[in-house]
């Protein structure tokens, strides 16, 4: 059943309202009444009395009705930045006082790479969470780029990336990491070989991550460190994870630089080949933002990972 709100829920005391701007922001991600009312539970005229009051105090109006649709007015899109950055920022401090307790409640939110979503961050999860059975850690993988955004935006409390990073609002603190492989299939000339020149690289095809993750750019910088135009190499396919990649190489699609602790189930297996080359180990960077305080939740995981 849907619930109404009072007009002055919608009027607030003449004074904008969190539920307006929850309100205003389903009907511009919606771009419908009808259906960001059942997204909320609400009455359709009590979604339509919220934004109508924001748009009559304000003497501005933030959508355009287009046939049976709406869509945001250029004051609308400007606003929409504005309502989603207050309403994380409510979620903060909604978060903040729920774990005051020793960590009784609370919720951490971390955005990851997938080589340390998928091969390093599951078993400090699990150490965490054996200490700290009631706090909810809500994960999501992305690349390097994407995670960097996310914890400037606000959408993550810490970020765990292994590519570099050099936005100077974001903290980085060092964390021990991996090694880049060079890597290939059964049928590929390289396979078995005691070395592999520099001048023999643009020789393959090659499979690799997709352009801002960290892998990729790792392996790029790499590259460069040695007077290897990273350009030359023929890239056959742009993959946008570890597993793509790793099928590919193993299909003989060609080479590619991935993480140790991706590639060695493979490895072991006897699916994957190492090939020499000099490419670093590489530090896990975990990322805060400079500006914004963590959580007694988010202190104590990223303490868990700076001591281990």
């Amino acid at each position: 059943m849907n619930r109404s709100i009072k007009s002055n829920d919608c009027n607030g005391g003449n004074r904008m309202t969190l539920e307006q701007l929850r309100i205003f922001v389903a009907v511009a991600t919606q771009q419908h009444v009808t259906r960001a009312a059942a997204a909320l539970n609400l009455t359709q005229s009590a979604v339509s009395a919220a934004v109508s009051s924001l748009e009559a105090r304000h003497a501005v109006r933030l959508f355009d009705r287009v046939g049976r649709r709406i869509e945001l007015t250029e004051a609308g899109r400007l606003f929409l930045n504005e309502a989603v950055a207050v309403l994380a920022r409510a979620e903060a401090a909604e978060r903040m006082l729920a774990d005051l307790s020793a960590l009784k409640r609370g919720r951490i939110a971390i955005h990851a790479s997938q080589t340390i979503t998928g091969y390093w961050l599951p078993e400090r999860l699990v150490a965490f969470h054996r200490r700290h059975p009631d706090v909810d850690v809500a994960v999501k993988a992305a690349n390097t780029a994407q995670v960097a955004k996310a914890v400037l935006d606000g959408a993550a409390d810490l970020g765990l990336v292994e590519g570099e990073v050099t936005d100077p609002l974001l903290d980085q603190d060092r964390l021990p990491g991996d090694r880049l492989l060079l890597l290939v299939g059964d049928g590929h000339p390289w396979r078995g070989r005691s070395d592999l020149p520099m001048a023999e690289l643009h020789r393959s095809p090659w499979v690799l991550r997709e352009a801002g993750s960290g892998t990729r750019s790792e392996f790029e910088e790499a590259l460069r460190g040695q007077g290897r135009a990273p350009e030359d190499l023929p890239v056959a396919l742009e993959l946008p994870s570890n597993e793509a990649v790793l099928s590919a190489v193993m299909a003989g699609a060609g080479a590619t630089a991935l993480s140790d602790l991706v590639a060695r189930g493979a490895l072991l297996a006897g699916h994957l080949h190492r090939v020499p080359f000099p490419l670093p180990e590489r530090p896990f960077r975990l990322l805060r933002h400079r500006e914004r305080g963590l959580s007694h939740a988010a202190r104590t995981f990223r303490d868990l990972l700076l001591n281990e």
